[in-house]
């Protein structure tokens, strides 16, 4: 099953209130083979994290299709070097950061 996950800066700590890539896809999809995770991942629809800073992620997953998978692949800006919040919640079902 393609899984598209989507990452988003709902909050900020800049100057002007408002995050440089707003307005912008950062996004990946993962094949999941197991229907179970998949089914899991979908049920919890997103997670927050909280840098501690002023600002947070939001990281929201969806089911798409090869057509539109296609398409997210080629509008995506990348995941900004979040990566990381993806594996934590294949791994934890959280995002936790790998200083904690």
């Amino acid at each position: 099953m393609l899984l598209c996950f989507e990452l988003s800066m709902p909050n900020n700590n800049s100057w002007n209130g408002k995050w440089s890539g707003e307005g912008n896809l950062y996004a990946r999809v993962k094949n999941v083979r197991s229907e179970k995770v998949a089914k899991k991942l979908l049920a919890a629809e997103s997670w927050y994290y909280n840098f501690g800073d002023g600002w947070s992620a939001n990281v929201s997953v969806k089911e798409t299709d090869a057509t539109a998978a296609r398409k997210i692949r080629k509008q995506s800006k990348g995941f900004c070097g979040y990566d990381w919040m993806i594996d934590s919640i294949f791994t934890y079902d959280e995002i936790r950061s790998t200083t904690k």
